[in-house]
């Protein structure tokens, strides 16, 4: 689990369009990451 606050470790995601983000492309830059579990879910 991750508290608000912590530091995340890097992790790289296919974006929508096909290629892949890394967090670590963002390094030294201010970014909010959102997860939210129901998504593509009826709840």
């Amino acid at each position: 689990m991750i508290n608000i606050g912590e530091k995340v470790p890097d992790f790289t995601l296919e974006s929508t369009i096909g290629y892949d983000v890394s967090l670590n492309d963002y390094k030294g830059k201010k970014i909010i990451l959102y997860f939210y579990p129901k998504d593509n879910t009826p709840g």
